[in-house]
C-alpha cells in the first residue's frame, strides 16, 4: 500500500517510521509546507520507501495533487485542518485518518461527511490519538463482548517519569491544547444523563505498578465519540492522570482567567490575551526536552454477560524509548494512527464512510499491532 503522512512534526515522524517498517507499505510520502524539513525527516530515517513534499495542506488544489497518488493518507497536522484534509481525501477517493480535535466541534464536522465518504467508496476515521483514540478502541472491543453494557471509567495521563516543580508536569503535546482541554467543560454521562461538569473536578486517587500515588480528574475532549456511540449507557466518564497536586495548581490558573483562549486585558494600552502570556512565562519551564515520560492508560468497561456481572479491564504503561529518543505520547499516538492506517490498506477495515475508532477498529488486531511495536496492552477479566 502508499501511505501519505501530512506534516512532518513529531506525530508525523514517529508515523512515517513506523510505516517505512512495515512490510506491507511500499511507498511513504512526507508532506510538510517546509519542504526542507520533510527532507530532513526522510533522511534521519534513511529508507528509500520515502520521500519528502512540499506541500500547503489549507490549499485544497494542492493537497488533492499531493494525496491522489496515495491508497491512505494520515493527517498530523493541528486539528484545524483535519476537515479539510478529509473533505479531500473523499473528493480523491482515498482513505483518510486524524488524530483528533473535539475542540470547536471539528470531530464532529467530519463525521458529518459519512454519506459523501459512503458514496466515495471511502472510509474516514478521526480521533486516532490515544484520548481520543486507543481509548475509543479499547472500549468498544470491551464493549462487543458484553451483551448489555452499563459503563465506562477512562483514565489516562502523559506524565514525566520523574516529576519537578512547580506542576509536577512536563508537556508532551501542545501546551496550547492542554490548555484547552483545561479550560472548556468536561462532557459525561452519569445516572443515564448526558451532564457537563467543570474541568479539574472530582480528584480522585488512582494507582499504577512503579508509580507512586497518583491522581485523576476530569478534563474535556476525552469522551469525545463515545458519547454518540454508546448514549444508553448508565456511566460513561473520563479522567486525565497526573501526580497530586498538578489539579488544585492548575484550577487556580483556570480561576485566575489565564488559561482561557479568548480572555483579553489591556496592558499600558495594548490588548494582550492573557493565555499568550502564560504560554511564553510556563512553556519553557514545562518543556520535556530530554527527560523520560510515560503515558499511563486504564480503561474499564463494566455490563453483563451471558447473565452475569462482568467487567473487561485494559491497562498500558508506555515509556520513552531511549535507543530512538523517542516520546511514550509519540510511541503510543504515532504508532496507533499508523497501525490504523495500515489496517484499512489492508482490508482489515472495509465498512466505508465517517466512524468513530470505537465502532469500525478490531480491538484484538489493533492490541497484537500494538505489541509487535512494543506498546503493550494488558485485558484482566473481571466476573
Amino acid at each position: 500500500m502508499k501511505v501519505a503522512v501530512l506534516g512532518s512534526g513529531l506525530m508525523g515522524k514517529e508515523a512515517a517510521r513506523d510505516l517505512v517498517h512495515s512490510p506491507g507499505v511500499e511507498k511513504v510520502g512526507l508532506a510538510d509546507i517546509d519542504e526542507a524539513r520533510a527532507n530532513q525527516v526522510c533522511q534521519s530515517l534513511g529508507s528509500p520507501k520515502i520521500q519528502g513534499y512540499k506541500v500547503n495542506a489549507g490549499n485544497q488544489k494542492e493537497l488533492a495533487k499531493f494525496i491522489r497518488q496515495y491508497d491512505v493518507v494520515i493527517n498530523a497536522l493541528f486539528y484545524s485542518f483535519n476537515e479539510i484534509v478529509a473533505k479531500t481525501a473523499i473528493r480523491e477517493g482515498v482513505h483518510s485518518v486524524d488524530l483528533g480535535g473535539h475542540i470547536g466541534h471539528i470531530t464532529d464536522k467530519v463525521l458529518e461527511l459519512d454519506e459523501e465518504a459512503k458514496a466515495a467508496g471511502v472510509t474516514v476515521i478521526p480521533d486516532l490519538g490515544v484520548a481520543p483514540g486507543m481509548i475509543n478502541i479499547l472500549s468498544g472491543y470491551g464493549a462487543s463482548k458484553l451483551d448489555k453494557l452499563d459503563s465506562i471509567r477512562l483514565f489516562v495521563g502523559g506524565i514525566p517519569v520523574r516529576p519537578e516543580p512547580p506542576l509536577e508536569y512536563n508537556h508532551v503535546f501542545s501546551m496550547e491544547g492542554l490548555l484547552d482541554h483545561y479550560s472548556d467543560p468536561s462532557m459525561i454521562i452519569r445516572e443515564g444523563r448526558l451532564q457537563e461538569v467543570e474541568s479539574l473536578t472530582e480528584t480522585e486517587n488512582i494507582y499504577f505498578e512503579r508509580f507512586g500515588p497518583l491522581e485523576a480528574f476530569h478534563t474535556s475532549g476525552g469522551t469525545s465519540t463515545l458519547l454518540k456511540s454508546y448514549p444508553s449507557i448508565d456511566t460513561l466518564e473520563y479522567k486525565t492522570i497526573r501526580y497530586p497536586g498538578h489539579a488544585k495548581k492548575m484550577k487556580l490558573l483556570v480561576d485566575l482567567n489565564l488559561t482561557g483562549a479568548d480572555k483579553v486585558v489591556e496592558v499600558d494600552g495594548v490588548k494582550v490575551k492573557t493565555r499568550d502570556v502564560l504560554l511564553k512565562s510556563i512553556d519553557p519551564i514545562l518543556q520535556l526536552k530530554e527527560k523520560d515520560d510515560a503515558v499511563l492508560l486504564r480503561v474499564i468497561v463494566g455490563g453483563e454477560a451471558e447473565g452475569a456481572r462482568r467487567t473487561y479491564q485494559y491497562e498500558m504503561i508506555t515509556y520513552k524509548d531511549r535507543t530512538t529518543n523517542v516520546t511514550a505520547m509519540a510511541r503510543a499516538t504515532a504508532n496507533t494512527i499508523s497501525v490504523v492506517a495500515q489496517m484499512i490498506g489492508a482490508g482489515h477495515i472495509a465498512k466505508r464512510g465517517v466512524c468513530p475508532p470505537e465502532q469500525i477498529v478490531a480491538g484484538h488486531i489493533y492490541i497484537d499491532e500494538m505489541k509487535k511495536r512494543g506498546v503493550v496492552i494488558n485485558e484482566h477479566i473481571d466476573g
